[in-house]
């Protein structure tokens, strides 16, 4: 028998390390050839790693959310045959546990009733050396809860007993050293429990500790970056898109089995005007070299939610696209992202975006701005709202636009001048179609 340690490939041009998000073989467990062993993440593509070999998992070299270099080990398995595994590799594979214990935390110790105790169940707390005359330790009053964060005393039978029956031990009065909770504070505990607070309700202090990994962690990085280094100004403007609503409705019933017309596709044409007149919105600024690359074409960013977290997929040159080939793309790309099936390339190189959250857009936001974009559109929830048209009030359809832009890039004024110019071409939708 003999060993064969799988590396992490290249996964892309450029790439020098990727993140491992999943696992999906334990150790133990004999794989095939083309088995998916795990996946990795680098920017916004996943990357499934398959085994070149047949074998059996007998080490596996990283944890998930871990940052893994390109060309390190990542998983060894034991084969029919000599292997492929090399001194260096057994000599990495060995430290990698010494450096984890490393950096093992010290266990936490835990203030209870004036002792000192290890977090560490079935350890002994150990008395803490106080000035004066030693005062013995008290439990807690029975039918109360111990202080946050205080962690209650008791063995590990103890625990067990506890949690097969459902028992919150923070309620548990001890009366052992330190206030320990013994099998027989246990028996009293079932025979009279403690009563709830008030309402009948008893707080809930859990806490519940998510990994930051995968898309989750990519998504935090980027609006890290885009906050705190982009100074942000947000023009908020009403809408009002009575017509354009009426205009949407006829074609979508014209047109039939076609992709449906949402408000996107009017705004995706709008912006694209707009930005004929103010080019200098459709950039990317990079600050670290002070050079502003202000592009002829529109590839335009349209945030979508997704199971996975928040994906951007681009629609590409929005500035040669009718309103029909939008809509289509839009929905395409919107059913790839709900099912994880958008290339690197479809959600890359964008120089504008578009958030909205429809329904639920809320009457005003604060969009943040796609690092290293200028600009940013937010979409926000339409209603039907009173307006004065000179002698009455009316029903109108209205909407707000919350749109954030780069200040060091774009003034003010600039802001406002393209928002203005999106807000006149939505409320007369026929002037969208107008060619210059």
């Amino acid at each position: 028998m003999g060993h064969h340690v799988i590396k992490l490939p290249d996964v892309g041009e450029g790439v020098a390390e990727a993140e491992l998000v999943e696992w999906l073989v334990e150790d133990g467990q004999n794989v095939r050839e083309d088995d998916v062993l795990a996946s990795v993440m680098t920017d916004k593509a996943t990357v499934e790693i398959p085994s070149p070999v047949e074998g059996k998992v007998i080490w596996r070299g990283a944890t998930i959310g871990e940052i893994v270099a390109v060309g390190a080990p990542i998983i060894r398995l034991e084969v029919d045959g000599e292997g492929n595994a090399t001194d260096t590799d057994t000599e990495i594979e060995a430290a990698k546990p010494a450096k984890e214990e490393k950096h093992q935390p010290e266990p936490k110790q835990i203030v209870s009733n004036g002792a000192i105790a290890s977090e560490t169940q079935g350890t002994a707390p150990v008395q803490p050396k106080v000035k004066g005359a030693n005062t013995p330790p008290q439990a807690a009053p029975s039918g109360t809860m111990r202080a946050e964060g205080e962690a209650p005393l008791a063995s590990p039978a103890v625990r067990k007993r506890a949690m097969d029956n459902g028992v919150d031990l923070r309620r548990v009065p001890g009366s052992g050293p330190a206030g320990r909770i013994t099998h027989e504070d246990l028996d009293a505990y079932f025979q009279n429990p403690s009563p709830s607070v008030s309402g009948g309700r008893a707080p809930d202090t859990s806490v519940l500790e998510t990994q930051v990994i995968g898309m989750r962690r990519k998504i935090a990085e980027k609006m890290a970056t885009s906050k705190s280094r982009i100074p942000h100004i947000t023009y908020v403007e009403e809408i009002d898109v009575t017509a354009l609503e009426e205009l949407r409705r006829k074609l979508n019933a014209e047109r039939g089995e076609r992709a449906k017309l949402t408000f996107l596709p009017f705004l995706m044409r709008a912006m694209a005007r707009a930005i004929s007149e103010q080019p200098q919105l459709n950039a990317l600024f990079d600050d670290d070299a002070g050079i502003i690359r202000q592009y002829g074409g529109m590839h335009m960013g349209v945030a979508a939610q997704t199971d996975n977290g928040l994906l951007v997929p681009v629609i590409r040159h929005v500035e040669a696209r009718g309103l029909w080939e939008c809509a289509s793309e839009v929905a395409r790309l919107a059913e790839a992202a709900r099912l994880g099936r958008c290339s690197r390339d479809e959600l890359t190189g964008s120089t504008i975006t578009i958030t909205s959250l429809g329904a639920m857009g809320g009457i005003v936001t604060t969009p943040v701005i796609n690092y290293p974009e200028v600009a940013i559109v937010g979409v926000n929830k339409m209603q039907t709202l009173p307006r004065w048209d000179g002698t009455q009030f009316i029903p109108r359809k209205v909407m707000n636009l919350s749109s954030s832009f780069d200040h060091r890039v774009i003034d003010g004024w600039d802001a406002a001048v393209f928002v203005q110019k999106i807000k006149s071409l939505l409320e007369t939708p026929a002037t969208i179609f107008i060619e210059d």
